[in-house]
């Protein structure tokens, strides 16, 4: 299965609440990263630009572990799901970027989109039970814990600095440029 955008790039509501603006604003990244990673080949996926050892199935496993520390980890204090739950940070802390290389683009599709949609999940879930101003089950090492609204932020910045790496990277491969997918 290979993932291809099929050109539905939502939009954060042009003047909504709180919430469907911050949830518009991901889902926005989200798709902007899936339209720049989408419908490649393994060597697509592997290919890096410059000096740069990025590459578009590193993001994709990346941004899968973070989006699985950030909603699974932190806000529900969860241990790591699947792979990462297996992974030797303390030897390796770039795992996720240099073992892609080893995933075929079905797997590295599959485990961001089904770790996208157990974040959605989780972010329905925390809505439901405290809104925005849910606080995070783990706490940060100064001993405060961060509001759902703060790692909606986090998660949108995390996501907007790679999907500007995504940029870079796809045109290298084949061309494809834009800010948005055609409609």
């Amino acid at each position: 299965m290979t993932y291809v955008d099929e050109h539905v790039h939502p939009e954060p509501p042009v003047a909504g609440d709180e919430t469907a603006t911050l949830l518009g604003s991901l889902e926005r990244q989200r798709a902007t990263l899936a339209w720049k990673c989408g419908g490649l080949d393994a060597a697509g996926l592997r290919a890096t630009v410059g000096v740069s050892s990025i590459t578009l199935g590193g993001l994709l496993k990346h941004l899968a572990h973070v989006e699985d520390d950030y909603f699974s980890g932190r806000l529900f204090g969860r241990r790591p799901s699947p792979p990462f739950d297996t992974a030797d940070w303390d030897t390796g802390p770039d795992w996720t970027w240099h073992s892609a290389a080893e995933d075929t683009p079905d797997q590295l599709y599959t485990l961001w989109q089904d770790t996208v949609a157990r974040s959605r999940t989780l972010v329905a879930q925390a809505l439901s039970d405290g809104g925005l101003d849910r606080l995070a089950d783990r706490h940060w090492p100064d001993g405060r814990a961060p509001s759902l609204r703060r790692i909606l932020i986090d998660l949108i910045e995390e996501y907007a600095r790679h999907v500007g790496h995504a940029d870079l990277i796809r045109e290298s491969v084949d061309g494809l440029v834009g800010e948005d997918p055609p409609r």
